[in-house]
C-alpha cells in the first residue's frame, strides 16, 4: 500500500476550488443547485431594495438559456462590484447586513465561477460601464458605454452546462421563491419575465399586506386571518404572524428567518405553544374552527443561530418565548373582538 503523506494534500483555492467542488457552495449539480445559483443574484439585488438604495428588481429569463437581474438602485458603500465577482465572500454582505433576505449567502464570486459567460452592467456617476467574464476570469478590461441616465446593476449570467446536469431554469420554482419573498417584505416591487418561448410570460409580485396576504394565498382566503407584528428586543428582533382556518382537511405552516425557508425550530415551537394556549382560552365556537389551520411565521433575526450545516433548523431560544408570547396575546384579542362583534 502507497504510503499517504502531505505531498498527496491538494489545496484548491479561489475559484478554481468552486469549480472543483460546486456542490460545496450550492448543494447540488443538479435543478436545486440551480436554482441557488440564480436565487442568489435576485437576493443580492433585494438586497438594494431593502437597504432603501432602490425601489425595483427585475428578474428576466432570456432565450438562450441565460439570465438576467436587473435593479435601479444606487452602488453599495464599502462593496466593490469587481471585488464581489472574483473574490470568494469578497462582498461585505456578511459582515453588516442584518435581517435581510440574503443570509450569508454564498457570494456573487460562486456564482461568476459556475457561468460560462456572465456581463456586469453599472450605471453610476452619469456613465455606463460594462465588464464580460468566462468561468469567472475577466475578458479584457472595463468598457465605457456612454452616458447613462439614473443608476442600477445589470447582471446577466450563463449557467454552465459542463457543471451543471440542466441549465432550464424552472419558472414556476423561480416564481414561487420570488413569490415568497414578496410576501415577507412588502416593501419589494419583483418583476418575472419568461422570454424563452414565443409567448413570454410575466409576473410582477408586489404584496402590501405581507403575511396576512400569504396566508391567504396559501388557502385561508375563506377564512378569518388573525395576525400579529412586534419587534422584541429579547430576541434581537422581529416576529410577523398570520394563521387562520380554512376547514380544509390538511393543515399548511410556512416558516421562515430572515426571508429564508426554514423546516423547523424555536419560531415554530413558539408558534404551537402559543396557538395551544391561546386556544384554550377561547370559547368553544371559535374552537370548533381550528380544522384546516394555515399559518405563516416569519422572524427577522440580527443574529440567527441554527442547527445543522443546512440552517433549517432554527436554535435561539429566546424566539420561542417572544413568538408564543405574542400568538397567545392576539388570539386572546381576537376572541375579545368576536365577542364585541356579537
Amino acid at each position: 500500500m502507497s504510503e499517504y503523506d502531505a505531498s498527496r494534500i491538494v489545496v484548491l483555492e479561489g475559484l478554481d476550488a468552486v469549480r472543483k467542488r460546486p456542490g460545496m457552495y450550492i448543494g447540488s449539480t443538479t435543478e436545486r443547485g440551480l436554482h441557488n445559483l440564480v436565487v442568489e443574484v435576485v437576493e443580492r439585488a433585494v438586497d438594494a431594495v431593502l437597504d432603501g438604495r432602490a425601489r425595483a428588481v427585475e428578474v428576466t429569463l432570456l432565450p438562450d438559456g441565460g439570465f438576467q437581474v436587473d435593479h435601479d438602485g444606487d452602488a453599495d458603500e464599502g462593496t466593490d462590484l469587481e471585488v464581489e465577482l472574483t473574490v470568494l465572500q469578497g462582498g461585505s454582505r456578511a459582515e453588516h447586513r442584518t435581517r435581510l433576505a440574503a443570509l450569508h449567502g454564498v457570494g456573487l464570486a460562486v456564482v461568476n465561477a459556475l457561468s460560462s459567460r456572465l456581463i456586469a452592467v453599472e450605471r453610476r456617476d452619469g456613465r455606463c460601464r460594462r465588464r464580460e467574464y468566462v468561468r469567472g476570469v475577466p475578458v479584457g478590461p472595463h468598457t465605457d458605454e456612454g452616458a447613462a441616465d439614473g443608476s442600477g446593476t445589470s447582471l446577466t449570467c450563463w449557467p454552465d452546462a459542463a457543471v451543471f446536469e440542466t441549465v432550464e431554469v424552472s419558472y414556476p420554482r423561480l416564481v414561487e421563491r420570488l413569490r415568497e419573498l414578496a410576501f415577507l417584505y412588502p416593501g419589494l416591487d419583483l418583476t418575472l419575465t419568461d422570454r424563452r418561448s414565443a409567448e413570454a410570460r410575466n409576473e410582477r409580485l408586489h404584496f402590501p399586506g405581507g403575511v396576512r396576504d400569504f396566508v391567504a394565498q396559501l388557502g385561508g382566503r375563506s377564512a378569518e386571518i388573525v395576525a400579529v407584528e412586534r419587534e422584541d428586543s429579547r430576541m434581537a428582533g422581529r416576529l410577523e404572524v398570520a394563521f387562520g382556518w380554512s376547514g380544509a382537511p390538511e393543515e399548511r405552516i410556512r416558516t421562515f428567518v430572515n426571508g429564508r425557508p426554514t423546516d423547523e425550530g424555536s419560531h415554530l415551537e413558539g408558534f404551537r405553544d402559543g396557538l395551544a394556549t391561546g386556544l384554550a382560552t377561547v370559547s368553544d365556537s371559535a374552537v370548533a374552527e381550528r380544522a384546516g389551520l394555515t399559518a405563516v411565521v416569519s422572524v427577522k433575526l440580527d443574529r440567527p443561530e441554527f442547527e445543522g450545516c443546512t440552517r433549517r433548523r432554527l436554535g435561539n431560544a429566546a424566539v420561542r418565548e417572544c413568538v408564543a408570547e405574542a400568538v397567545e396575546e392576539r388570539l386572546r384579542g381576537w376572541q375579545a373582538e368576536r365577542v364585541d362583534r356579537g
